[in-house]
């Protein structure tokens, strides 16, 4: 079990010192044992490679204009890779539509030295630990909740469009956001593919959160979730504002 009563980390006042205390995370011990234990079994495929078995921090840039939130990372994706969104099938998918956009240097992600660079964008995940299943528990959100709390408030300054993918990222921005004192639309908005809403921020500009179904292979070999679906959102929400 994870008490919250001894997470008393301040919050870092950089992305790079924030990248550092989420990497030397050891708060959940069910997280810890299995990520680690991931690293060690690894799958057959990647037998050979060393595998990240950390929490992933964030990827791209710290003035980043729209922000893409995921749930956790994958086992033998970002786990393996140390890169959020990389080295899976989810990823596959998330990088072609971003380098579409013109928001990915390269059309996939494949490690963290492969040259990938995002262009006006960071992707970060609510849970930054691989989770057994791809559940992680009430409290191992809870856990975690403020390392994104301070991701995002980091990224507020230049941050227009929240790309929710999957009702969990969803809750958790809109959670986040009016903990930080937004005002945001109540009660909050159902969650669906293409669903959005905008607020204007205590600063003055305005801001959308846009939802998008998460491109696991639950909902890519199904097709509830088409690369036009996912193509079109990440559109919608790059020319936000625009």
């Amino acid at each position: 079990m994870v008490s919250l009563g001894v997470w008393h980390v301040s919050p870092a006042k950089t992305l790079p010192l924030l990248d550092k205390a989420i990497v030397k995370c050891t708060l959940c011990p069910r997280l810890v044992e299995w990520r680690e234990e991931v690293a060690i079994t690894k799958r057959k495929a990647y037998e050979n490679e060393k595998y990240w078995g950390k929490p992933v921090p964030g990827f791209g840039p710290a003035d980043a204009r729209y922000i893409i939130l995921g749930l956790a990372p994958g086992a033998h994706g970002a786990n393996r890779t140390g890169r959020v969104f990389t080295g899976d099938s989810s990823g596959d998918w998330l990088y072609r539509a971003l380098h579409k956009a013109g928001l990915a240097t390269l059309p996939a992600s494949t490690s963290k030295d492969d040259g990938q660079e995002l262009i006006d964008t960071r992707i970060l995940c609510a849970v930054r630990c691989a989770p057994p299943d791809n559940k992680p528990s009430t409290e191992e959100k809870a856990a975690c909740a403020p390392f994104f709390h301070n991701e995002i408030a980091l990224l507020m300054p230049t941050a227009r469009t929240f790309f929710a993918l999957g009702n969990l990222a969803w809750t958790q921005i809109y959670s986040t956001l009016t903990e930080m004192g937004e005002e945001l639309p109540k009660p909050r908005p159902k969650f669906g593919h293409g669903e959005s809403f905008t607020f204007t921020g205590r600063d003055g500009v305005q801001r959308l959160v846009l939802g998008s179904y998460h491109p696991s292979q639950q909902n890519t070999f199904t097709g509830k979730l088409t690369e036009k679906m996912l193509d079109a959102v990440i559109m919608k929400g790059k020319n936000f504002g625009v």
